[in-house]
């Protein structure tokens, strides 16, 4: 592995470099620029501890019975829960956000994200939103970061889902895609790398690979998504996340979540295999698991309708309280 790596920041460099003689490399965009295209009338702006400025939104009813805070995967945006913001929102408060490094949220110069530092902002933000309860949904790296905020605050929780979560310990595949790329992330040469090439095909094929339907890889949601990668220290940020909680993860780490918890899983996901969030439903007790056949990394986007009525029938039976 550690030859292969050699080779692939080789071949990388040499990329780069022709990248960079060529004058293809991207460099920042401007936070205007980025606002003018990317927020929305919904938009607001939250300053957080550590000179953080946080993008959400806050739709649907203030005054719901429930409330839901969804946190996206990595080098995602809030963007990607609009398709279920449109369907829930009517019946319940949606808060959506931008972790730090991602979408159009702010963070200082030298910023590192964490899980814990991730915990801690949906933690500030939901009390200063006045949002003391609440049911708890993540997708990808931001399902790994709802269950650790369910142990951490499981005072504070109505209800957690887990979407193709990230999190669930087991021994690397040999010679899998997603090791060499974070292999690559855990060497300073590949993220310097990585940090000057044009990440447009790179952004292609993740997200092909993630959404599974082609039709759904438009020109701009390829768009978005580099150019929110391109928003001043955003590529450092996500060059260097570390999204893993601090202790060690073990299957028993899940017994002690004992907030309702409904997971769902695309069959066909590449990006995170399914069984993983069979392993976290067979984990937390009383956890609710749903595989959705033919569906990859993205239920929430590539089949809105379907997932956000079983979101929906989840929320609803919910305990009061």
């Amino acid at each position: 592995m550690r030859r292969l790596t050699t080779r692939l920041v080789a071949v990388l460099a040499a990329a780069a470099s022709s990248a960079l003689l060529a004058g293809c490399a991207k460099g920042d965009l401007t936070w205007p620029v980025l606002e003018a295209r990317y927020a929305s009338p919904a938009s607001r702006f939250a300053d957080l501890p550590g000179g953080l400025r946080i993008h959400y939104r806050d739709q649907g009813d203030p005054k719901a019975a429930r409330t839901l805070v969804l946190v996206h995967g990595f080098a995602a945006s809030l963007q990607a829960w609009e398709p279920w913001v449109a369907r829930l929102a009517p019946a319940y408060r949606v808060i959506s956000l931008d972790l730090p490094g991602h979408g159009l949220t702010r963070a200082p110069a030298g910023y590192r994200a964490s899980g814990d530092g991730d915990v801690a902002v949906i933690d500030d933000l939901t009390r200063r939103l006045g949002a003391p309860r609440f049911v708890l949904g993540g997708n990808s790296m931001g399902g790994a970061i709802a269950w650790a905020y369910a142990l951490a605050h499981p005072e504070r929780l109505n209800g957690l889902i887990l979407i193709d979560a990230a999190g669930w310990p087991r021994a690397a595949r040999p010679g899998g895609g997603s090791v060499v790329l974070f292999k690559l992330l855990g060497n300073p040469a590949g993220r310097a790398i990585l940090a000057r090439i044009d990440p447009t095909p790179m952004a292609r094929r993740g997200l092909r690979q993630a959404y599974v339907d082609p039709a759904l890889v438009t020109p701009a949601l390829v768009a978005r998504y580099v150019d929110l990668a391109r928003a001043p220290g955003h590529r450092e940020i996500l060059l260097t996340q570390n999204a893993g909680p601090r202790k060690p993860v073990t299957p028993a780490t899940f017994a002690a979540i004992h907030t309702p918890t409904l997971v769902l899983v695309g069959a066909v996901d590449s990006v995170i295999p399914a069984d993983d969030s069979r392993g976290l439903a067979g984990a937390i007790p009383g956890a609710r698991l749903i595989v959705y056949p033919g569906v990859g990394h993205v239920p929430m986007e590539q089949i809105p309708e379907r997932s956000a009525a079983d979101v929906r029938a989840f929320v609803d039976a919910l305990p009061r309280g």
